[in-house]
């Protein structure tokens, strides 16, 4: 995966205008951080962040009008670093001709929105860190049930990748097949989708490569979803105990996310794909607020309970 976003798909994804540099649109940005210059147009460099976006709005053109022409031509020059990618302007401000200068000598572009600062910022800085975060590839398939991002887990050869094929005929969507790229939205929340050479395929033993959204349509797939659920398929074995309750509570930590996991085995006879649908109409149920195995330890207790009164009202009878 990129580990840098070119100006041009900057421009493209964002929406912003070029106002000057068509020619230089294939500067990379290596940051999600964007600085708005304060410092900098007091004359202290000590610190600047030269690799960052530089966007420029109503505080920052106010504060530099306030200076001599020698002094913004100065901080403007100093600006324009060999590694600074691309100058933003937002709420449609005109380019302080220093910075038109200098900008155009140093060969950086500079972009213009009608947003406001605040606005342009959060969109920027919204790509970029999604566009930018550490990538990590994984093996599994990824299947959104009716909202529910599922990572599909397991050895080679247990059935992930015809378990995956039901719920998609079942009328759920695939996401990746096989590889899975995933990275960390923000703490909470983990992104899978798939490697561009493997978007929409699956492999089916005994069959080979299909194209989901060819035989199934552009319904059957999506191209990203947060990953809130991972389902292990593990081969049945005897000596191996698995959850029967629920209320183990396994997680998995990937980037730093702590994900829920349950261990599904897998043994002749067993429908993995409505299994896994049950699984994650579960996890749905309870992010609402319903535990199913907090109704079954209630409903336990309470008839433990009655027995226990009925033996004790019998016991008090056979003594009278």
């Amino acid at each position: 995966m990129p580990n840098n976003v070119t100006v041009q798909e900057l421009v493209d994804k964002v929406r912003l205008k070029v106002l000057q540099g068509e020619d230089y649109l294939q500067r990379k940005i290596t940051t999600s951080d964007i600085s708005r210059p304060a410092l900098e147009f007091a004359g202290y460099f000590k610190h600047y962040p030269a690799a960052r976006i530089q966007l420029l709005g109503i505080t920052e053109t106010s504060f530099a009008k306030d200076l001599t022409h020698e002094q913004r031509e100065e901080y403007m020059t100093k600006m324009c670093m060999p590694q600074t990618p691309c100058f933003v302007i937002s709420t449609n401000l005109p380019i302080p001709k220093e910075l038109k200068k200098a900008a155009e000598d140093a060969k950086i572009p500079i972009l213009g929105t009608h947003l406001t600062s605040s606005q342009i910022l959060s969109n920027m800085t919204s790509y970029l860190l999604e566009r930018l975060a550490p990538r990590k590839s994984l093996h599994g398939v990824l299947v959104d049930i009716s909202g529910v991002g599922v990572l599909i887990t397991g050895d080679s050869g247990v059935g992930k990748s015809e378990t995956a094929l039901e719920l998609v005929r079942r009328g759920h969507r695939l996401i990746a097949d096989d590889r899975v790229e995933v990275y960390a939205r923000d703490e909470q929340t983990l992104v899978g989708t798939a490697p561009q050479i493997l978007k929409h395929l699956m492999e089916i033993r005994g069959i080979g490569i299909i194209d989901v959204s060819t035989l199934y349509g552009t319904g059957a797939i999506m191209p990203s979803d947060q990953i809130s659920l991972i389902v292990h398929l593990e081969t049945w074995t005897p000596d191996v105990q698995f959850d029967r309750l629920g209320d183990r509570g396994d997680t998995q930590i990937i980037q730093g996310v702590i994900v829920p996991k349950v261990s599904v085995p897998v043994k002749t006879g067993r429908n993995l794909a409505i299994i896994i649908e049950s699984a994650a109409m579960n996890y749905r149920a309870e992010t609402m607020g319903y535990d199913a195995t907090e109704t079954f330890d209630r409903n336990l207790n309470q008839l433990i309970k009655q027995n226990s009164e009925r033996d004790s009202k019998n016991n008090k009878g056979s003594a009278n």
